[in-house]
């Protein structure tokens, strides 16, 4: 059990590039950033859900120690908050933009 949540987590953290298809119209080569940003926010948010599993198998008895636990939920929330940053970020050049006067 401790095993599959370690490979998991080791898997999440990995955050590989996605290779979705081209759209028409879309440099070749490269992926659009939308699906970058989707990718990424859904791979926070099974982080997320696998350190919320692991909570409840701590709770329940389960075969896992507190400290992939602890992991788990220090890994999901580290990567909450660099999400976040991003969406900060993000938010700041769009309002910079909106406020260029033509």
């Amino acid at each position: 059990m401790s095993n599959s949540i370690n490979s998991l987590l080791s898997q999440q953290l990995s955050f590989p590039q996605p290779t979705p298809p081209t759209p028409p119209g879309a440099a070749a080569g490269g992926s659009s950033f939308k699906n970058v940003l989707l990718d990424s926010i859904q791979q926070v948010n099974t982080m997320q859900q696998d350190a919320n599993r692991a909570v409840e198998h701590l709770a329940t008895g389960g075969d896992i120690s507190p400290a992939e636990v602890f992991s788990a939920v220090q890994k999901a929330d580290l990567a909450f908050r660099m999400m976040m940053q991003v969406r900060n970020k993000l938010v700041s050049a769009y309002q910079e933009v909106q406020s260029i006067r033509v």
